[in-house]
């Protein structure tokens, strides 16, 4: 029963702030914002070291960040020698402004502006205080009026240090807790330090509203900014900002939903990296207007590259399931799906499609660096005919027949589950080899020699092994391989039908090598196969024959 000790600490905005509802996708990208040297970093077992903040800062750079919180100057001093290392270094390119944050607190504030010393452009000032109605009571034990003054006092302490310093930055604010803050008083705060920074076209301020601690559903946080974005005072030069964590597993409804509302930025980290269950999830964000053919204005081209060094610099791994990035993501074990891929992969190149649209891959994975061999189709003991065919055909040139292709997804299924793992493409082929290829005993041909008596008509004469006899036969078929298989069945007196005859050449060279696919049926057997390779598709044929009638003999 401890369920009964939680209720509602969330407060809905308004009636009547719920025109998002008939938006149905985001048009364009948000201004982006990371937070991966803040949020990100704070929320690390053993923080970046300031070697690794450079070197992730040019990560950032090269994925297409434009404005980047670059750390809490005051809070620690590896975070302020690393602001330090880029301006002195002249490492912040021209068109990339960062972003340093500060509490509502004059010494705070202070020594932030000390770490900027040298930077007069380029620079976002983010100041926050806590608004909630549970800090209020626990934690400030402060009125209303007690904590919106801190933010006007904040607010007038970034205007006047900075119009000391002769600079231009740009400042932003934070309704810290903003998801467990009244709307109503939430809103009158952040009028209040507009007021006092007088926003301007050309010199906008960022209202960045927190979903600091998730506590309710992405409906209610999405009403809530829409009621920011109709009520908000100089809205025409307000930049409303998104800062959303993922405490109830849902940090990307939150801020899709919060982009629909009327919002304009968001603030997130790679891959959600953040305390608790972290921020939003800036790759999956983009990805996903990717995904709608909405170009997300950051590069994601090379994921496995990023993944290596996110995961190198953090020492943090990056699930195997995690959306566009996980190992597994594109990864289709099932037969019924492995099937309708292949053939959509099919279907997409016999007719020269444009529009990405084959059946369970959302997103094409070489457009981030993934390959087909080895992330999508991927063999165990639930697969199937469809995604062992494929594997076979993509990486081999094999172009099984049906029946065949169904029977190799079963014996590829009983190896992956007697094995008790994966299959690699490598192993596949070698359980395809070692199946239906190399079987001379106990049945063999030696030797084959052909004449055609008269049109229509070929003979053969072949010299056979079968438990150890050696026979030499001769008969007629209406081609070459129905010519050698009645000299078989005469030679040996081994019943079967030949039920399936395919073949194909492996390369496009002129010396090629070409493979051949024969099925039969035996009495009372089931259905066996065999394949040959050789330059010459007679031979490889007749090779094939043999490899099916000695997989039937030892059934």
């Amino acid at each position: 029963m401890n369920y009964k000790k939680y209720q509602k600490q969330y407060y809905p905005a308004p009636v009547g702030n719920t025109d998002w509802v008939n938006k149905d996708s985001i048009e364009k990208a948000p201004i982006w914002c990371s937070v991966d040297m803040r949020d990100g970093n704070q929320a690390l077992i053993v923080p970046m070291s300031l070697e690794q903040k450079l070197d992730y800062f040019k990560v950032l750079l090269e994925v297409g960040f434009k404005e980047i919180e670059v750390g809490f100057p005051a809070a620690s001093e590896t975070e302020y020698e690393f602001l330090r290392a880029l301006i002195e270094q002249d490492l912040i390119p021209e068109d990339v402004t960062i972003q340093v944050l500060t509490q509502a607190r004059e010494h705070i504030i202070r020594k932030t502006f000390d770490s900027l010393e040298g930077c007069k452009n380029n620079v976002i000032v983010h100041v926050y205080n806590s608004t909630s109605f549970a800090q209020r009571q626990q934690v400030f034990k402060k009125s209303k009026e007690e904590i919106k003054q801190i933010a006007i006092d904040g607010a007038k302490l970034l205007n006047d240090l900075t119009n000391e310093r002769g600079a231009k930055y740009r400042f932003e604010y934070s309704p810290e807790s903003f998801s467990g803050t009244e709307p109503e008083y939430a809103l009158e705060v952040c009028n209040a330090v507009l007021d006092v920074w007088q926003p301007t076209a050309d010199r906008k301020a960022i209202i960045n509203l927190p979903d600091t601690v998730q506590l309710a559903m992405p409906h209610i946080y999405a009403s809530q900014i829409e009621y920011f974005h109709k009520n908000l005072k100089y809205r025409d030069n307000v930049v409303i900002s998104l800062h959303p964590h993922n405490d109830r597993g849902t940090g990307v409804a939150h801020a899709e939903l919060g982009l629909l509302a009327g919002a304009d930025r968001i603030e997130g980290t790679l891959f959600g990296n953040g305390e608790r269950t972290g921020n939003v999830d800036i790759v999956t964000l983009a990805m996903n207007m990717y995904c709608q053919g909405v170009d997300p204005k950051l590069d994601f081209s090379d994921m496995p590259k990023l993944c290596a060094k996110y995961e190198e610099v953090t020492n943090m791994p990056i699930p195997m399931r995690q959306p566009y990035c996980g190992e597994l993501v594109f990864a289709a074990f099932s037969g019924s799906h492995q099937d309708a891929i292949a053939k959509g992969m099919h279907y997409r190149l016999e007719h020269d499609m444009d529009k990405w649209t084959v059946p369970y891959l959302p997103l094409d994975p070489t457009d981030i660096g993934r390959n087909y061999d080895a992330d999508v189709i991927r063999i165990n003991s639930q697969s199937g005919k469809g995604g062992v065919g494929y594997i076979l055909e993509r990486n081999y040139g094999l172009f099984l027949p049906p029946k065949l292709r169904e029977h190799m997804g079963y014996t590829a299924k009983a190896e992956s589950d007697h094995l008790h793992k994966e299959l690699l493409p490598e192993e596949i082929f070698r359980l395809y080899v070692k199946t239906y290829e190399g079987k001379t005993t106990p049945f063999n041909v030696e030797e084959t020699h052909f004449t055609r008596p008269e049109q229509g008509v070929f003979e053969a004469t072949i010299t056979t092994v079968y438990n150890g006899e050696k026979k030499v036969t001769t008969a007629r078929g209406n081609g070459r391989l129905d010519a050698v298989s009645n000299a078989i069945k005469e030679a040996t007196g081994i019943e079967y039908t030949l039920t399936t005859y395919t073949e194909h050449a492996l390369s496009k060279s002129s010396s090629s090598r070409a493979i051949a696919y024969v099925g039969i049926e035996m009495p009372g057997k089931e259905p066996s196969w065999g394949s040959g390779v050789d330059h010459d598709i007679i031979h490889a044929s007749i090779v094939a024959l043999v490899n099916a009638i000695n997989n039937g003999l030892t059934q």
